[in-house]
């Protein structure tokens, strides 16, 4: 990989509750080249959205991050005062949130939105802030987007609302965009075409994406790398087709095996994980995922949790004693 423009090292996030410290992320690693784009995956409470937030030191009380660094361009975002990370949020690294209804002001039109980041950040005047504002909303498939700018959130779909979104948070052209569940409440078709929309900007611009989904058929068509999250941590860590073609850590394994198999002739029940996630105030010393583990040993039972290790030097990395093989996923095929 590339020298990297994002680095995440050892980061540690946790929300201090009335019944315990809730460990949302712990000892988190990992990069993010130029251009390329990193899914993190898993469950929801995994702590996926957390490292999101994280980046851009925007945890909402009560959260914190404990330690460990964000190095973006070799330059540590929470060692910066705030005036400094003010300058860096939208410029440089953006963010698009989960839902577009409580991210755009509803008694404010589309443009005057549009032009707050850009004025916020370029000395510009009013009127080339909005030209600004239609190029974006334009470049994000949204049809007359001159008509747009004058609309009001209620008027808009969906789909429309998404576009809006993802339009304020390219504006400036960052070069790292935190996508958080994009297209988790639109349908397949809106879905499909915003990301279409994603992959063409990120090809012209040259954008890196971290991108925080559920989703594995948006992983499989939008990410370069995945990181799989469990209780806070990484569980497995791989380009795509190599997490696809040959998932090592059994909790990969068993995500992949409970989504719906299009390309499967027979019919076959899809195959649940048992049990729940374990509670993040009160994390066991051993491995979080040992309870529900089709593989586990003694070996899982006694020893610490494991940390990530590479298999074959190839970049693939699972925190797991006991890793699922190639012949594993063949028999349960």
């Amino acid at each position: 990989m590339d020298d990297p423009i994002l680095a995440l090292e050892d980061l540690h996030a946790a929300f201090l509750t009335a019944d315990g410290t809730v460990n949302a992320v712990n000892g988190v690693s990992f990069s993010l080249a130029k251009g390329r784009t990193l899914a993190l995956t898993g469950e929801s409470g995994s702590g996926k959205s957390t490292i999101g937030l994280s980046i851009l030191n925007l945890l909402p009380y009560p959260g914190q991050i404990s330690s460990g660094r964000v190095l973006f361009h070799g330059r540590d975002l929470l060692a910066l005062e705030q005036e400094e990370m003010r300058r860096v949020r939208g410029r440089q690294i953006a963010i698009v949130f989960q839902d577009p209804a409580t991210g755009l002001n509803p008694v404010l039109s589309i443009g005057p939105q549009v032009e707050e980041i850009i004025r916020t950040h370029l000395d510009v005047s009013k009127r080339e802030a909005k030209q600004r504002s239609v190029q974006a909303l334009s470049q994000m498939g949204l049809p007359d987007a001159e008509d747009v700018v004058s609309r009001y959130p209620f008027q808009l779909s969906g789909g429309m609302a998404q576009r809006v979104m993802i339009a304020i948070a390219t504006a400036l052209k960052p070069e790292v965009l935190i996508l958080d569940e994009p297209t988790s409440a639109l349908d397949v078709t809106v879905q499909a075409a915003i990301l279409e929309d994603l992959m063409a900007m990120q090809q012209r611009e040259g954008t890196s994406i971290i991108l925080i989904t559920h989703d594995l058929g948006v992983v499989a068509q939008l990410a370069d790398e995945v990181a799989v999250m469990y209780a806070g941590s990484v569980a497995e860590y791989a380009d795509v087709r190599t997490l696809f073609d040959r998932p090592r850590h059994p909790y990969t394994w068993s995500l992949l095996a409970s989504r719906p198999r299009p390309d499967r002739e027979e019919r076959r029940r899809l195959t649940a994980i048992r049990g729940t996630p374990p509670s993040l105030i009160d994390l066991p010393d051993q491995c979080a995922f040992l309870p529900r583990c089709p593989k586990a040993t003694n070996v899982c039972r006694t020893q610490p949790a494991p940390r990530a290790e590479p298999f074959e030097g190839d970049g693939h990395l699972a925190a797991c004693y006991n890793p699922i093989y190639q012949e594993d996923v063949k028999e349960s095929a």
